[in-house]
């Protein structure tokens, strides 16, 4: 591999990496990683920190969207420059989780580089040679009291409009299955069936599972899909002004995971209920089945985690049989205190 007119990392007077950047459209590793993930949730997450990555070595604002990795020579990144990468990533005080999911996407950068013969092995193995941040932070999000899913579903009482027939059904999905949104943003009418209130849908690695709907939900189902009609393609699809639901060629077509985020978020607004997202509806689920006495093995094979252990995480019940055990403590007598 050449260097020859290659840009030369060099540090900055106050110590922050400093990058000359030089793009290759053609054989960029941060496009041929992107790439390589499905369009969706995968692809914009690992997009975003991928251009957190090179705000950082730029020295940008965080928020600066004019920075991005299409534009960092990753092919010139070393050990020190990833381990200092590291540390910044540190500093801003992410999850563990969220820390790890940026070093992920930077080692499979680099690991595009190198395949790309834009870095030698060693360099590649050096650079990607990080090790992830240990440590365990509680699932973001909150559970969704009955109040506020009783006040989201009244909203619905007076739309007898396309679009609501819509969102009652996605929304009552959502809520009965603990999918995810991408996940039900993809499914299709012929995941649905209707005898066995069931949908199958596809999750993280392309793993398929079936969910199952319960009896009210599956009668929002079947009245949105009356309204619908037949025609393969999404289940819940894009509408568009006017009341017609938006096509792809002869199919009809899918919306995209933020979209239901907007959809919730139009909703609860209407219901006068504070934000929530489409996982504080998952981990909520998560929450009742255990509640019910649901097995862990079960429940994690219904909402199609890889490890119970991360299905363990959202369950309530061991918060609050630590509040039942301080409450069982003797609190002293209050006595008057002497002046």
């Amino acid at each position: 591999m050449t260097t020859e007119n290659l840009p030369t990392p060099v540090a900055a007077d106050d110590g922050e990496l400093l990058l000359a950047v030089r793009s290759d459209p053609i054989r960029n590793p941060y496009r041929v990683y992107l790439d390589q993930l499905k369009a969706g949730d995968s692809r914009r997450k690992m997009a975003t920190a991928l251009d957190r990555i090179a705000r950082l070595i730029h020295g940008a604002d965080l928020d600066d969207a004019t920075v991005t990795g299409a534009d960092l020579p990753w092919h010139l990144l070393r050990y020190e420059h990833t381990s200092r990468i590291r540390a910044r990533l540190v500093e801003m005080d992410l999850s563990p989780a969220y820390t790890n999911q940026h070093l992920v996407a930077l080692r499979r950068t680099l690991q595009e580089a190198w395949r790309l013969e834009q870095m030698t092995a060693e360099d590649y193995q050096r650079a990607a040679d990080v090790a992830n941040v240990k440590g365990t932070r509680e699932p973001a999000g909150q559970h969704i009291p009955e109040d506020v899913i009783d006040a989201l579903f009244a909203v619905f009482d007076d739309d007898d409009t396309l679009i609501g027939a819509r969102d009652r059904a996605l929304l009552g999905a959502l809520y009965s299955t603990g999918a995810r949104r991408e996940e039900l943003a993809k499914a299709t009418l012929a995941n649905y069936d209707s005898g066995a209130r069931s949908l199958r849908v596809r999750g993280k690695g392309d793993k398929e599972r079936t969910v199952h709907l319960t009896e009210h939900a599956n009668q929002l189902v079947e009245a949105w899909l009356d309204r619908r009609g037949r025609t393969p393609g999404a289940l819940f699809p894009p509408i568009r002004r006017g009341g017609h639901i938006q096509l792809n060629g002869a199919r009809i077509a899918h919306m995209t995971g933020q979209a239901i985020r907007k959809i919730l978020i139009k909703r609860l607004a209407q219901a006068g209920a504070s934000p929530r997202t489409p996982h504080d509806f998952r981990r909520t689920f998560i929450g009742e089945l255990l509640d019910a006495g649901v097995d862990l093995a079960t429940a994690q094979a219904l909402v199609g985690h890889s490890s119970p252990t991360t299905t363990a995480r959202y369950d309530r019940r061991p918060q609050r049989k630590r509040r039942e055990a301080v409450d069982r403590l003797r609190a002293p007598d209050p006595k008057p205190l002497r002046s």
